[in-house]
C-alpha cells in the first residue's frame, strides 16, 4: 500500500495538496472457500442419507418378501393338516 502526496502552487501564491491512497482490491477468496467447503459437506451428508434410505427400503423389502414365504408355508401346512 503506497500513499502519495502531491503539492501544487499556484501563480498567485496558492498551494493546493492531494492525497492519493493506493489500495489493493479487497478478494473475496476467504468468503468463496467458505461457501464450496459448506457446498461439499451438504452434498456428502445427503449422499450419504439417500444411501440410508436405500439400505432402508431394500432392508424392509426383502422383511416383507420373507413374511410373504411364510405365510405361504403356513398355508401350504395348513392345507396338508386339512387331508
Amino acid at each position: 500500500m503506497a500513499d502519495e502526496i502531491h503539492t501544487t502552487r499556484e501563480a498567485d501564491g496558492t498551494t493546493h495538496t492531494t492525497t492519493v491512497v493506493d489500495r489493493e482490491p479487497k478478494r473475496g477468496g476467504g468468503m468463496t472457500l467458505i461457501v464450496i467447503v459448506a457446498l461439499a459437506v451438504v452434498a456428502f451428508l445427503g449422499f450419504q442419507f439417500l444411501g440410508n434410505e436405500k439400505a432402508e427400503t431394500s432392508a424392509v423389502t426383502e422383511a416383507a418378501q420373507k413374511v410373504g414365504d411364510a405365510a405361504e408355508d403356513v398355508g401350504a401346512a395348513a392345507q396338508e393338516a386339512v387331508k
